[in-house]
């Protein structure tokens, strides 16, 4: 695999098993990178970004800050009322 697949499944992963639901980018990304050792801030963006235009993934706005979630998971964006971004 490539590593833009390996962060793309790392990213899933994370969303899927974690003990939260909706998290921030950064604890997103420090899962991440304990397992893409090589992975960037801007490529971890780069896939959760097209994760979320995919709707594997959905944001959370928190009115100050956007978290990250996987779609079907916890409150999702539509039972919260929110817009998504």
């Amino acid at each position: 695999m490539g590593k833009e697949e390996d962060i793309r499944q790392a990213i899933i992963d994370y969303a899927s098993k974690g003990a939260k639901s909706k998290f921030y980018f950064k604890d997103m990304f420090a899962g991440v990178k304990k397992v893409v050792l090589d992975a960037g801030a801007s490529d971890v963006k780069k896939v959760a970004s097209a994760l979320v235009s995919e709707e594997v993934m959905e944001l959370l706005s928190t009115g100050s800050s956007t978290m990250y979630g996987r779609k079907g998971r916890g409150i999702s964006v539509e039972k919260s009322g929110d817009s998504g971004g």
